[in-house]
């Protein structure tokens, strides 16, 4: 608007009696030639603008900003969305123990045919994040999870009714697809409303559903099927999202800074600056190339960042391992110890306790070691200061699979393996936080960063079941889950040492990275 000089004076702008700093240079030329008018576009972004009624201040203290939000209006739509982020792993698990009666209902003898109803929910489930991601930058993320929630209530009332094995099996590729939503956008939505370091228990939340649905799955879906019927596991299922939607869909606000600073100029009328501040979604023309551009940015970071990948890849071995050890607990806890498939399903009540336990020792470790670094350096944070408590607890993985896989024997008491069990739990989910934030904190796009996680992850949950069977029989239990904890201590312990030290000089030199 006008060129800033060094002295500057207050005067009045139109008829709204507001203050703006105006340099006195400036003035002594409205003066000579008051006629002239001024160019809008030259205005610095530190300046206040008033345009069309919109008043677009400086973003950091704007109260629209949700990071800016009273701290129950954050936690509100944090526990929202974790709340969407429970019920399809859920899902996910839900109808393992009921596998029989599915088997029964739709006739199927082919065993491979069989796990693949229970499987397929992880190919489609893996491959969501990659575009849910994308468009909850382009469209938003509240959005987003709304109406993919909704889809994930009709493809499971699908479920419940399917006529075929084939019209089940499309549904449940179709729910995991939907499902997925959350997975993709949740670690997001945190990192809009909460800073660097206040963000540690925040995603603690929000890592918990993924992880204590596939544990509770199983118990609720045991008895379910024993006492209801298969078919009402997915009628419990869609219950759950419609008491989410119902939830949700009043009480969730956009999170998405560039959508929320959008909406709010075409509020004022100001068209102009809603372009400006999110060029894609106001036009139309734009949006496919965007959507496949954004498509591709997964992709790209876990193909072009190397910390991106070793991260991720971590997390996948450890969320396959999860999968593994459910692939065995039916046949230990039904076959060597003799439960029944209701009470069997309590069995996964040891991964839940470890993961309940880790959210909240983990955030709160999370969160101090986070401060205590910060304030050595000055105050300033780093993404790195988030790698000590991924190591603390890169500890508990092996030393919960060694406990667990030599302990699951019939002349050694059931709640050796479980505890076991627990102790992996504890540093599955101990690791998972620190993960997320590392990614949140270093990327630019930081929903599609975590989505690339959760792809990877997703994928080795999927393959690993696949393979369990014949490494347990041929290494037996304790051996398989030796084998599993060695790759646990050479991925989880020397890369996040080394990312410690040589993370800051890599993201330096890359251009995905916050600067």
């Amino acid at each position: 608007m006008f060129e800033k000089d060094d002295a500057t004076v207050s005067t009045p702008l139109g008829s709204r009696n507001s203050l703006v700093d105006i340099p006195k240079t400036t003035v002594t030329k409205l003066m000579n030639n008051s006629t002239k008018a001024p160019e809008k576009d030259k205005l610095p972004t530190s300046e206040k603008v008033v345009e069309k009624g919109f008043e677009e201040d400086n973003w950091d203290s704007d109260p629209d900003n949700p990071r800016n939000w009273v701290t129950y209006k954050k936690w509100t739509a944090v526990g929202i969305v974790s709340f969407y982020t429970l019920f399809p792993p859920l899902a996910s698990s839900m109808m393992a123990p009921g596998l029989p009666e599915v088997a029964q209902k739709y006739n199927i003898t082919n065993p491979t045919i069989l796990a693949l109803t229970l499987s397929v929910f992880l190919i489609s489930f893996s491959i969501g994040p990659l575009f849910f991601a994308p468009l909850s930058e382009l469209y938003g993320r509240t959005l987003t999870l709304h109406v993919a929630n909704l889809f994930t209530l009709g493809f499971s009332l699908g479920c419940a009714f399917a006529p075929s094995t084939g019209v089940f099996i499309l549904f449940r590729l179709l729910s995991g697809f939907s499902g997925s939503a959350p997975f993709g956008i949740g670690g997001g939505s945190v990192s809009d409303v909460f800073a660097e370091r206040d963000r540690a228990a925040g995603m603690a939340l929000y890592s918990l559903g993924p992880l204590l649905g596939p544990a509770l799955g199983p118990v609720a879906g045991g008895f379910i099927a024993q006492r209801l019927g298969i078919r009402w596991v997915f009628i419990v299922i869609a219950l759950l999202c419609g008491v989410a939607s119902l939830v949700g869909i009043p009480l969730l606000k956009e999170t998405y800074a560039p959508i929320v600073r959008m909406r709010k100029a075409k509020k004022a009328g100001d068209l102009e600056l809603a372009t400006r501040l999110h060029p894609a979604h106001t036009s139309e023309g734009r949006q496919i190339g965007m959507i496949w551009t954004n498509v591709q940015r997964p992709i790209i970071l876990l193909t072009h960042s190397f910390i991106c990948f070793i991260l991720s890849l971590y997390m996948a071995f450890i969320f396959g391992t999860l999968f593994l050890l459910f692939s065995t607990f039916p046949t230990i806890f039904s076959d060597d110890y003799g439960f029944q498939s209701g009470v069997g399903g309590l069995a996964y009540l040891g991964l839940g306790v470890g993961f309940v336990c880790a959210t909240a020792f983990g955030a709160k470790v999370a969160a101090l070691v986070y401060s205590r670094l910060s304030a050595k350096n000055g105050g300033i944070g780093k993404p790195e200061f988030r790698i000590p408590a991924l190591i603390f607890g890169s500890f508990f993985i092996p030393v919960g699979l060694l406990w667990f896989g030599w302990s699951a024997k019939p002349n050694i008491h059931w709640i050796m393996p479980i505890i076991g069990s627990g102790i992996f739990g504890f540093g599955m989910m101990t690791c998972f936080l620190p993960i997320q934030l590392y990614l949140a904190d270093s990327f630019n796009y930081a929903a599609s960063a975590i989505a690339t996680a959760a792809t990877f992850r997703s994928l080795l949950g999927f393959a690993f079941p696949l393979f369990g069977s014949q490494m347990f029989e041929k290494l037996t239990v304790g051996g398989g889950c030796s084998l599993m904890a060695g790759l646990a201590i050479i991925l989880g312990i020397p890369f996040p040492i080394w990312i410690y030290y040589n993370g800051e000089a890599m993201r330096a030199r890359s251009t995905l990275t916050r600067k």
